[in-house]
This record gives C-alpha cells, sequence and structure tokens, in this order.
C-alpha cells in the first residue's frame, strides 16, 4: 500500500513538471515574439501626413507632441511629412507616400480604389460642418447676395471649407461666383478681412483657432450640412497589430489629463474609433460633381 501511494505521488510530480516545462517554453517563444516585433518595430520610422489646415509652424506646435506621446506609448518611430497646401497633401496621400494621415472625411472614400486609408479614430463629441464667413461690418446678410461675387476657399478639395460649401451654392442655391484658392484657412480668414474676397470658407474648429483680434472681425453667414469628422487613419500596407497599437495609443490618450490637452488642440474633445461607414453618406451629397482632381 505504501509502494502504491509512493507511485502515484511520483506520477503525480512527473505530470506537474511536464505541465510546467511546456508552459515555460511557450512563455519564452511568446517573449522572443514579442522581443521579434520589437525589434522590427525599432527599425521602421512611420510617415504621418497631417492635412496642412493652419499654417506650419502651427501644425508642426500642434502635432509634434502628439507625435511624441504616441512614440511613448507605442515603442514605435513615427516622423511628420509636411505639405504646404492641401492640394500636396492630396497628392500625397493618393499616391501613397503616407503610413499614417490625418485626413479630411472624403479623403477615405477618394483613396478607396487607389489606396484605400482605413479610418482608425475620430472625435465623437461634434459633426464637420463648413462655415461661409464675412466681415463683421459686411453688408452681406444672405446667400443670394454673393452672387458673381469671389470667395476665397482653401483648396477646390477642402472637405467642409470647400467641397461642401460650392456642392450647396451651386446645387441648392444656384449661385454663380469665383473662387480664390488661398492654401490655409488661415489665410481665408485674412483675405476676407482685408476685403480681398467678399467672404471665405472655413470650418467652426480652425476659425475658433483664430487670435480674437482676427476671429472678432468675422461673422459665420452660413452653416453646411454636416459629416462626420476628420479621422486619423493608416495604409492597408501596415501591419494591422502596428495600425491597432496605434490606435489603442489615441484612445488611451483620453484617460490622462496630458493626453486629454493634446487631442484638444487637433481638436478632439471627445476620442472614439472610426470606421469607413462613418463617411458613406457622404456619397449622398453630390460632392464628386464639384471635387476636382484638376488640382492635384
Amino acid at each position: 500500500m505504501v509502494f502504491k501511494n509512493t507511485e502515484n505521488v511520483l506520477k503525480k510530480k512527473l505530470i506537474f513538471f511536464v505541465c510546467f516545462w511546456f508552459i515555460c517554453i511557450n512563455n519564452l517563444q511568446a517573449e522572443s515574439a514579442y522581443d521579434n516585433n520589437r525589434h522590427v518595430d525599432a527599425g521602421k520610422v512611420y510617415t504621418v501626413g497631417v492635412i496642412p489646415q493652419f499654417e506650419a509652424r502651427k501644425l508642426y506646435s500642434i502635432w509634434k507632441p502628439i507625435i511624441d506621446e504616441l512614440e511613448l506609448k507605442t515603442g514605435l518611430k513615427f516622423k511628420l511629412k509636411g505639405s504646404s497646401s492641401i492640394s500636396g497633401f492630396e497628392k500625397k496621400l493618393l499616391a501613397g507616400e503616407f503610413d499614417f494621415a490625418y485626413m479630411n472625411p472624403f479623403h477615405p472614400l477618394i483613396t478607396n480604389k487607389s489606396q484605400a486609408y482605413t479610418p482608425l479614430v475620430r472625435d465623437h463629441s461634434k459633426s464637420l460642418q463648413g462655415i461661409l464667413v464675412v466681415r463683421q461690418n459686411s453688408l452681406v446678410t444672405s446667400i443670394k447676395q454673393l452672387e458673381g461675387k469671389v470667395i476665397a476657399f482653401p483648396a477646390p478639395n477642402a472637405l467642409g471649407a470647400s467641397l461642401m460649401i460650392r456642392a450647396e451654392l451651386a446645387n441648392m442655391y444656384k449661385i454663380n461666383f469665383i473662387p480664390s484658392y488661398v492654401k490655409t484657412h488661415d489665410s481665408v480668414y485674412l483675405n476676407v478681412i482685408y476685403k480681398k474676397t467678399a467672404a471665405g470658407g472655413g470650418v467652426q474648429k480652425t476659425l475658433n483657432h483664430q487670435k480674437p483680434a482676427i476671429k472678432n472681425q468675422l461673422r459665420i453667414l452660413y452653416r453646411t450640412q454636416t459629416s462626420a469628422p476628420h479621422p486619423f487613419g493608416v495604409h492597408p500596407r501596415i501591419d494591422k497589430h502596428i495600425a491597432k497599437k496605434v490606435q489603442r495609443a489615441f484612445l488611451d490618450m483620453s484617460n490622462s489629463k496630458n493626453g486629454k490637452r493634446l487631442l484638444l488642440q487637433i481638436p478632439i474633445k471627445k476620442i472614439g474609433t472610426a470606421e469607413i461607414e462613418d463617411y458613406m453618406p457622404l456619397l449622398q451629397m453630390g460632392l464628386d460633381k464639384v471635387y476636382s482632381m484638376d488640382s492635384l
């Protein structure tokens, strides 16, 4: 009886040892795979493109700290790849030059056939809406008064600040106007203030970013329909586990005071995931009729 008990104890110990050995081997393999991935990640610098709604120095001051935070949270390396204009940004986007990009809501749709950038995150606190501004003391009080007038836009294909406004002026109000493309939202507001144009297209967030001396001289004449706001997306060549890591890092920023402060500079008040389906309603607005390939 003692011998049998001893034999059973030895069997149990052997089974325990074998199981423990397999667990250790699996853990070592998992750690090795993790180290290999980390090593591969460490040697890659991912390019990030940002649609230039602001002038270069302001854009850099907003996004460089965000890039630094992403590097800290993911262990990856990123490099901002600048564009001097929205049209220049679109050329690079359609050529697939960015690994990641902060783009307008129409871009995931127009790149779908060529580069297929996939939205990762966006603001869930508000919608994108184009605004048409005039000088505070302008005599223009209705859309109809812009017939035949010069209107400033940052670029032909800026979504809220140009495409949506031009589509609605032409399709809903049947207004003929002369577009003037001045590269950035900042330039639009200055053109209106200095009376170079009768009105200008922008979006609420870029207007809010203006200094009081500029913002207080402008009045919103018109607001367009709404859309889900700008997404931060990824090119399909990027491995899914990398894209997921970047998405998670963005979402994690909302859990800290500093992270929230950085996101507000974009501005994103309530960050959440983004899907291509969020932007499909744009296809019903007739934007393709005013979208310009000639500007690229």
